[in-house]
C-alpha cells in the first residue's frame, strides 16, 4: 500500500525543472529574455569581428596586449559557451595553443548571424528605426574600412615595409614604428581606396594591382548599398510621413488653382502646420487597418480608453462595450475661432475634448457663458433617444474653439450599432441621460408617460397582429393539408377505376391503397342507382359484382 502511494505521489508530482528546461525563457525567440540574450551576443560576435584580423595582421598590437587580449578573448568564450543551446562552433586547439595565435579564433565569425538577428529585432523594436538603419550601416562600413586596412597592412609586411610607395612605409623611420600610426596610416589609406575622393600611390607589383582593383569593385558595390540605403531610410520617412500627416501641397494647389481668397488659404495651412508641428494624427483608423482586429482594439483602448472612461454616462459600463466604443471613436481637430456645433443644430454626435479648450458662446460668438477644458465632455445626450426630452435632440448652445483643439467624435450610428448587442447598457445609459435631463429641467415628464404609453399601446398591436398571423398560418397549412389527402384520395380513385374499364384484375397494392383510403365506404352513388335500375336480378349477378374480372384466356 505504502508502496503503491508512493508511486502515486511520484506520478502525481511535477518533475524537477532540469537546466535545458530553465533556459527555454531564455531561448523562447518570441521573448524578450531571447531579445535580450541577442544583445547580450553583440559583444562577443563584434569583438571577435573587430579586434581578430587587426590582432592577427599587427603583430604590435598582439604582444602589446597579450593579458587583455586573454581576459576578452575567454569572456566571449564564456558567452559562446552560454549561447550553446542554439548554436556552437569553436576549436579545440584554441585551448592548448592559447591566445599567441589569434586566427585560430575564426570560426567566431560563424556567429555574425546572431548579430544580424540581433540588429532586425532591436529595428522593429526600437522608436528611431530610421536611425537605427543609418547607424547600422554606418557600423557596416566601419568594419569593411577596417578589415581592408588590417588587409593592407598585412600585404605590406608580406612584400616588404617601404620597397615601394604604395606599401606601408619602413617601420625604421621616426614615427612609423608606433602601433598607433600603423593602424591610423592602414585606415587612412583604406578609405582613400574605397571612397575614391583622394589620390593613392600606383601601385608597383602584381599584388598590389589585384589589391586595388578588389577595393574599386568593394568601392562600386558598397557605394551602390550605400546610396540604395539612404534612399530606402528616406523613402520610408516619406512614406511615414504621408501616412501619420496629410500632404497638404495638393490642398494648396486646388487652392490656388479654385482662388482661394488668401484668409481661408492662410486658415487651412496654419491648420496643415499644427498638424505637422505637433505631430497630430487624424487617421489612426487607417494607420492601424492593418493589424488585427483584437489587437487594434487593445491598442485604442490603451490609447483612449482613459478619455472615454470620464464621460458620465458611460460609467460603470461592461469593458467590452467601451472596447468596441473605443474602436468608434473619430479625432478631430479645430483651428481657432471655429464652432464645433451652433445653436439649433441637430446632434448627431458627441465630443470629448483631449486637448486645447472651447468656450460655450452666445449668437454674437463674442460673449462667453464656460470653457470648457480637457477631458469635458458635451453633447451626450443628442445622440441618446431619450423619451421626453424637450430640447428635441437639437444643439442648445454655441461651442466654438478658442485656439488649436483636439476632439474624439463618437457618432450616433455607430453608437447604436453597439448598443444593439448590449440592451442592458443602453437601458442603464438611457437612465442615467434622463438623470441628467432631469437635473436641468429638459425632461418633460408627462409627454414621457404619453411616449411610454404609445409605445407600450404600440407593441400590444405588434403582438396582437403577430397572433392572428400566427392563427392564420396554422388555418392554411391544415386547409394545405386536407387538399393534399384530398388529392391524392382522387388520384387512387381515378386509377382503380381505370383499372376497373380493363379486362386485367386490380393489382393487389392498389386494391390495398383503395381499401386504407376508404375503410368502411358504401357502394357509391353510382353503384346504388345502378342497382336499384337493374333490380334483384343484377345485384344477384356475380358478374356484375366489385370485384374485378377474372383473368381470362386468349382463347375466349
Amino acid at each position: 500500500m505504502s508502496q503503491n502511494s508512493k508511486v502515486k505521489t511520484t506520478e502525481s508530482s511535477p518533475p524537477a525543472p532540469s537546466k535545458a528546461r530553465r533556459l527555454l525563457p531564455v531561448l523562447d525567440p518570441s521573448g524578450d529574455y531571447y531579445y535580450w540574450w541577442l544583445n547580450t551576443m553583440v559583444f562577443p560576435v563584434m569583438y571577435n569581428l573587430v579586434i581578430v584580423v587587426c590582432r592577427a595582421c599587427f603583430p604590435d598590437l598582439q604582444r602589446g596586449y597579450l593579458v587583455a587580449w586573454f581576459v576578452l578573448d575567454y569572456t566571449s568564450d564564456l558567452l559562446y559557451l552560454l549561447d550553446i543551446a542554439v548554436h556552437f562552433h569553436t576549436d579545440v586547439a584554441y585551448v592548448s595553443l592559447g591566445p599567441h595565435v589569434p586566427t585560430l579564433r575564426l570560426n567566431r565569425f560563424l556567429r555574425v548571424p546572431r548579430l544580424f538577428e540581433a540588429f532586425d529585432r532591436t529595428e522593429t523594436r526600437t522608436a528611431y528605426p530610421n536611425a537605427f538603419r543609418i547607424a547600422k550601416l554606418m557600423l557596416y562600413i566601419f568594419v569593411v574600412i577596417h578589415w581592408n586596412s588590417c588587409l593592407y597592412f598585412a600585404l605590406s609586411r608580406y612584400l616588404g615595409f617601404g620597397r615601394d610607395a604604395w606599401v606601408y612605409p619602413d617601420p625604421a623611420q621616426p614615427g612609423f614604428e608606433r602601433l598607433r600610426r600603423q593602424y591610423l596610416y592602414s585606415f587612412y589609406f583604406s578609405t582613400l581606396i574605397l571612397t575614391t575622393v583622394g589620390d593613392t600611390p600606383l601601385p608597383a607589383r602584381e599584388e598590389e594591382y589585384l589589391f586595388m582593383v578588389g577595393d574599386f569593385l568593394l568601392a562600386v558595390m558598397g557605394f551602390a548599398t550605400i546610396m540604395g540605403s539612404m534612399s530606402s531610410v528616406i523613402y520610408n520617412m516619406n512614406t511615414a510621413d504621408a501616412a501619420f500627416f496629410p500632404d497638404h501641397a495638393l490642398v494648396k494647389k486646388y487652392l490656388k488653382l479654385q482662388r482661394v481668397n488668401r484668409r481661408l488659404e492662410r486658415r487651412v495651412i496654419d491648420w496643415y502646420q499644427h498638424l505637422q508641428i505637433n505631430k497630430k494624427m487624424t487617421n489612426e483608423v487607417a494607420i492601424l487597418k492593418h493589424l488585427p482586429e483584437r489587437l487594434r482594439a487593445e491598442v485604442a483602448v490603451s490609447v483612449h480608453l482613459s478619455t472615454l472612461s470620464r464621460v458620465q454616462i458611460f460609467q460603470n459600463c461592461e469593458a467590452s462595450l467601451l472596447e468596441e466604443l473605443v474602436l468608434k471613436l473619430q479625432p478631430q481637430t479645430y483651428s481657432p475661432g471655429e464652432y464645433v456645433c451652433r445653436k439649433g443644430d441637430i446632434g448627431r454626435e458627441m465630443y470629448i475634448i483631449r486637448e486645447g479648450q472651447l468656450a460655450v458662446v452666445a449668437d454674437d460668438g463674442v460673449t462667453q457663458y464656460a470653457v470648457l477644458g480637457a477631458g469635458l465632455y458635451f453633447g451626450e445626450i443628442s445622440i441618446i433617444n431619450i423619451k421626453g426630452n424637450m430640447s428635441g435632440n437639437r444643439r442648445t448652445a454655441n461651442i466654438k474653439s478658442l485656439g488649436y483643439s483636439d476632439l474624439f467624435c463618437l457618432s450616433k450610428e455607430d453608437l447604436r450599432e453597439v448598443l444593439s448587442e448590449y440592451p442592458q447598457a443602453q437601458t442603464v445609459m438611457e437612465e442615467k441621460g434622463r438623470e441628467i435631463l432631469l437635473k436641468m429641467n429638459k425632461l418633460d415628464v408627462n409627454a414621457e408617460a404619453a411616449e411610454i404609453a404609445l409605445q407600450e399601446a404600440t407593441e400590444a398591436r405588434l403582438r396582437g397582429l403577430d397572433q392572428q398571423l400566427d392563427d392564420l398560418q396554422t388555418k392554411f397549412a391544415r386547409l394545405l393539408a386536407e387538399l393534399e389527402s384530398s388529392a391524392l384520395k382522387i388520384a387512387y380513385r381515378v386509377e382503380r377505376l381505370e383499372w376497373q374499364t380493363r379486362e386485367w384484375p386490380l393489382p393487389e397494392e392498389l386494391a390495398e391503397a383503395d381499401d386504407e383510403a376508404e375503410p368502411g365506404e358504401g357502394p357509391s352513388k353510382e353503384g346504388e342507382g345502378r342497382a336499384g335500375q337493374e333490380g334483384p336480378q343484377a345485384q344477384s349477378d356475380p358478374g356484375l359484382s366489385r370485384d374485378p374480372p377474372a383473368k381470362r384466356s386468349p382463347d375466349l
